[in-house]
């Protein structure tokens, strides 16, 4: 029975567990990357753990969420990131280099390694035919201390690709289209592998984008083989010699199929609220757009661009509209000014950023209050564009283009043919934007660099009231927000856990600390989005000592154990309905309970209602959870 290629990429990196679904394994980790809001925190706990050498072969620092720097503590952020890089065995990606993704498919992808992130959207350069997985901070920084990352086991799905895109539809509507299919969670426990006589039509840089928002999907990852179309991307960066052949057995089996005729996808649109809301872009045609943007790690490539400027080319942006384009790397940005797309862009309008993450965040160009904004990105949650009830809708880089010349949501194939978008012979190959590691070198901490808490113990019994109640799908961007406010605190525990919350109940973090201890319940899907570990720190400071849901995101799941909040699941989903914020719930025998993998029951002191809820927990997340997290955890000797 043939293999995978996903469970060839664990096997042949398997440490512990056996790769069966559902069972825990724990694999080395060839790379990491870092970025400048959650991988700051990754090197503070690195130090914390009294680590001295980053291990894996590879272990990039990428400055591309804060780029804009437009806070001095940015900047503090920004030069400790760099001189831990440069004493810790790091290479660093200075501000303006690139969005980490990109830059790290283009400057160090390797097919058949083993790939770490400390952001969600990692798994893009398993377009590359590496295995790719975001994970907390937590997590990458045992892999930066030579540890294991442990994870379940996923199910491997193969999507089996037939047909061709027709023209004006791209490799973005192939991943909306799986969310319109699938929704949000449909992902959640598996990794999904591409194949099939489709996938030969379609470009590195299309793989790309489709890898990358698997995240919205709630994957563990998505593989593509390594063929002639990674060595031919490769070569082209200067890099044919990194390149590999990975492939799947020809008699591979897999847990599940889908099927995906490429040749009958159209143009689609995802509307405000959640990346699953898709629909055709001509039910929404004529929507008035007034900010439009092209690309994140999604819709930053090379391709992107020159597609978008083919479209544009001669024509001039309409007057209602901020079009501002975000190339994904420093080498894609000098490749545009060498081909002379920088001048066509300037000329119809448009506007070209620096290289970075930070608007998808809510890091500039913030919408004005009731702007709808179209966006070549990844992600709409509310409030994630960094203004309250935003509208953000999702598209791709041809119907971001199109709408940017009309003024409203558009339909690119109202424009006629499409202009054909050339494959560059040879990219830029600059590498001014690093900085390699010496050894050497003291690390300044400015004010905004404090130190790591360790979580608590997990009680005998916990007793404290709910505070706060929550309904299905809550974003790690509900919990702990995005914008430039909040982000510039990343590397603060105290200072960020202000904000948890704040937009959905700003009276939160006040309530939460006069309680000492607290609860928080909610339904399904909690913790989805971004593998933002403050969502988890900031309620462990404030006192949340457990979340009660009926179901979690993988990544923010992982979170919540390393930093000793525990994740309970009710057993019966209805049990949450009476429940009521400041209801007092009592949870006797919590910690034997854990301990022995049983169910935890739990009472509502103010109706005497008593339910139960459910912690499976493997061995290895059990002692971490009761000793109050992975940090507490491994300075107790027990790692």
């Amino acid at each position: 029975m043939g293999r995978s290629l996903a469970r060839q990429l664990i096997e042949s990196h398997l440490v512990t567990g056996k790769a069966v679904a559902g069972e825990e394994i724990g694999i080395t980790v060839d790379q990491v990357l870092l970025t400048d809001t959650n991988g700051i925190m990754s090197w503070l706990q690195f130090e914390a753990m009294g680590l001295t050498r980053a291990m894996p072969g590879r272990v990039v620092s990428y400055a591309d969420h804060q780029v804009y720097q437009v806070d001095s503590r940015n900047s503090d952020d920004h030069r400790y990131m760099q001189a831990v890089s440069r004493k810790y065995g790091a290479v660093f990606s200075k501000p303006g280099n690139g969005i980490c993704h990109q830059v790290h498919m283009e400057s160090f992808s390797v097919p058949g390694q083993t790939l770490l992130g400390s952001d969600s959207h990692t798994p893009l350069c398993g377009a590359a035919g590496m295995l790719a997985i975001g994970a907390g901070g937590l997590d990458v920084a045992v892999a930066l201390g030579g540890g294991p990352y442990f994870f379940t086991m996923p199910k491997v799905v193969h999507v089996r690709l037939t047909g061709a895109l027709q023209p004006w539809v791209t490799a973005k509507d192939v991943i909306l289209e799986l969310l319109r299919r699938l929704t949000v969670n449909g992902g959640t426990g598996k990794i999904f592998e591409y194949g099939g006589p489709g996938l030969r039509s379609l470009q590195a840089a299309q793989r790309m984008t489709i890898a990358n928002m698997g995240a919205e999907l709630g994957l563990t990852t998505s593989v593509f083989p390594s063929d002639d179309v990674t060595r031919s991307f490769l070569t082209r960066l200067g890099r044919g010699d990194d390149w590999r052949p990975a492939a799947p057995d020809d008699d591979a089996t897999y847990d599940d199929e889908i099927e995906l005729d490429l040749s009958a996808l159209t143009p689609l649109v995802a509307l405000p609220g959640s990346p699953d809301r898709v629909v055709p872009v001509e039910e929404v045609a004529g929507t008035q757009v007034e900010q439009v943007m092209v690309g994140s790690c999604t819709n930053g490539s090379w391709y992107d661009m020159a597609s978008v400027t083919d479209v544009i080319r001669g024509r001039r942006v309409h007057p209602s509209v901020s079009f501002v384009l975000f190339p994904g790397s420093h080498k894609i940005l000098e490749t545009m000014a060498r081909e002379g797309l920088l001048t066509d862009l300037l000329a119809a309008g448009a506007t070209v950023s620096e290289s970075t993450c930070g608007s998808c965040a809510g890091i500039g160009h913030v919408p004005a209050a009731g702007v709808k904004s179209l966006r070549a990105f990844n992600r709409n949650f509310p409030g994630r564009s960094g203004v309250k009830g935003d509208e953000v809708y999702l598209c791709s880089s041809l119907v971001a283009a199109a709408s940017a010349l009309t003024g409203v949501i558009t339909d690119p194939r109202t424009l006629g043919a499409q202009a054909a978008t050339a494959l560059l012979p040879r990219f830029a190959t600059s590498t001014v934007g690093f900085v390699e590691s010496d050894g050497q070198g003291e690390i300044p901490r400015g004010p905004n660099i404090k130190p790591v808490p360790l979580g608590e113990p997990v009680p005998e019994t916990l007793e404290a009231p709910v505070v706060i109640k929550l309904g299905d799908k809550i974003s790690t961007d509900d919990i702990s927000p995005a914008g430039s406010a909040v982000l510039v605190f990343r590397s603060n525990i105290p200072a960020i856990s202000e904000f948890t919350f704040k937009y959905v109940d700003g009276e939160f973090a006040t309530r939460a600390r006069a309680a000492g201890r607290s609860v928080i319940v909610a339904g399904e899907l909690y913790g989805q989005g971004s593998s933002r570990e403050a969502a988890a720190t900031g309620p462990m400071y404030l006192g949340v000592r457990a979340v009660i849901v009926k179901s979690f995101a993988r990544i923010h799941r992982s979170n919540l154990i390393n930093w000793g909040i525990v994740p309970l699941v009710f057993d019966d989903p209805a049990a949450l309905g009476p429940i009521e914020r400041d209801d007092r719930l009592r949870l006797p025998g919590l910690r034997a309970a854990l301990a022995a993998g049983e169910r935890v029951t739990v009472v509502n002191e103010r109706t005497g209602a008593r339910f139960t809820a459910s912690c499976v927990l493997t061995a290895r997340e059990r002692d971490i959870l009761l000793a109050g997290g992975l940090l507490a955890h491994t300075r107790g000797g027990r790692s």
